[in-house]
């Protein structure tokens, strides 16, 4: 589809053949998580489409290179050791960073982006440089990864438990409940960045249109208050073609991402011994040493595989039955789900956040409640005694349902359509 031209761009389409020029923003510019694939295959993908495309971030030594790397703004690493003046500098720059501004200004002059698209933003480059953009004329698109711009610790978890206290601007729960990192200090400062964001408008005034992967996001902000006409549902994608499938029935049920509590690998463990069925994880985090006791008291079979990549983690997924995504948390859309997807496995997902949208029950995988081993155990168990004539037909589904509906074309599409509706003005 042909895009509608901004100003600057109808004046170089006139003088030639430029491309169309997009700004895309992140904080990280390597493979961090999800939210870094989802930023740095729209790139790919949008440079394949034809468009010029320069990337802001912040310096890390593990960045991927960029033409536009030297314009990075500088490393923020919540965590590190560093003196008191240095931390206190970047506990500014996490609510608002002038060096963010003042890095990206002569990027756009330079660039003259017909849109900019914004990723993770927060707690390193921040929104600061929001109005600059505005002010150029630019329309602005922003990917919603997670749900910050209504609750302030971004997850809506508190002491490893949904929580909606935040709701109606009672923003001072972050900080009572210490819901970042369990530290008083950093949910203090997460509360005070929300209020300065609140007070300037940071995201309301100068984002044209919210990419929303769920639309359980969607329903979600718009019960915190917000706007529905702010939010358009274009869900992540997968390259399928980076994938091959099998529909050959494996054996065992695999669990990739991250350790941590509120993905409910405490509940997967206890399934796995329940059912007598063979689990592995796939990933790290700080949990790790307590799901390895709750293994080895509940007698389950549960493999610790560590972090995998390429065609070793593909491999991996490939040879399970199925994935399991055992959540308590608000999922968005989930890019392990998709790969399972695209590598033929069926997936059970627990019915919480987005994850009921993109299982089809029976279908591409089994949906159980959150925190019930003994559903979860019943399904792992179904899954496994399933003919192999039936367990291959869900594994064609699967594939199926990712190049019908989180294929690289969709995207593109859904992507280039928003990119034209909002350069004819703003909403």
């Amino acid at each position: 589809m042909t895009a509608v031209l901004t100003e600057p761009a109808r004046q170089r389409a006139h003088a030639g053949t430029e491309p169309m020029r997009l700004l895309s923003v992140n904080n990280y510019h390597y493979r961090r998580g999800g939210a870094e694939v989802v930023f740095l295959e729209h790139n790919r993908l949008m440079r394949e489409t034809g468009w010029d495309v320069t990337s802001f971030a912040m310096k890390h030594p593990k960045n991927l290179p960029s033409d536009s790397q030297a314009s990075f703004v500088d490393e923020i690493e919540f965590g590190q050791s560093y003196g008191m003046l240095r931390t206190l500098r970047q506990a500014a720059t996490l609510i608002y960073s002038f060096e963010a501004r003042a890095k990206l200004r002569p990027l756009i002059a330079a660039q003259r982006p017909d849109v900019a698209h914004v990723h993770n933003i927060y707690h390193h480059i921040s929104p600061s440089f929001l109005p600059l953009l505005k002010q150029a004329g630019i329309p602005v698109v922003m990917t919603l990864h997670d749900l910050k711009i209504a609750c302030p610790a971004y997850t809506m978890l508190s002491q490893g438990k949904v929580c909606e206290r935040c709701r109606g601007g009672r923003i001072y729960n972050v900080a009572v409940r210490r819901c970042v990192k369990n530290s008083i200090a950093l949910s203090g400062l997460v509360m005070v960045e929300t209020l300065i964001h609140r007070m300037l408008d940071i995201y309301d005034r100068n984002v044209d249109r919210f990419v929303v992967p769920s639309r359980f996001y969607i329903d979600k902000l718009v019960e915190w208050g917000w706007p529905r006409e702010r939010f358009v549902h274009i869900p992540n994608f997968v390259d399928v073609n980076d994938f091959t499938p099998s529909h050959l029935p494996g054996e065992g049920f695999l669990y990739v991402g991250r350790l941590s509590p509120e993905k409910g690998l405490d509940t997967l463990i206890k399934a796995a011994a329940k059912a007598g069925q063979r689990v592995s994880l796939v990933g790290s985090g700080a949990m790790e040493p307590q799901l390895r006791s709750l293994a080895a008291e509940t007698g389950g079979d549960v493999r610790f595989l560590g972090y995998l990549t390429g065609e070793g983690l593909h491999e991996a997924i490939r040879s399970s039955r199925a994935v399991v995504l055992p959540s308590t948390w608000y999922e968005n859309g989930p890019i392990s789900l998709m790969e399972a997807y695209a590598l033929g496995r069926p997936v059970i997902g627990t019915r919480i956040g987005g994850i009921p949208e993109m299982v089809r029950e029976d279908v591409t995988g089994l949906i159980v409640p959150p925190s019930d081993a003994d559903a979860l155990a019943a399904a792992m168990t179904r899954l496994a005694a399933m003919p192999a004539e039936s367990a291959a037909a869900m594994s064609r589904a699967a594939r199926a349902l990712v190049e019908d509906e989180f294929s690289v074309e969709r995207y593109r599409s859904r992507i280039l359509s928003l990119y034209a509706d909002i350069a004819r003005g703003p909403t």
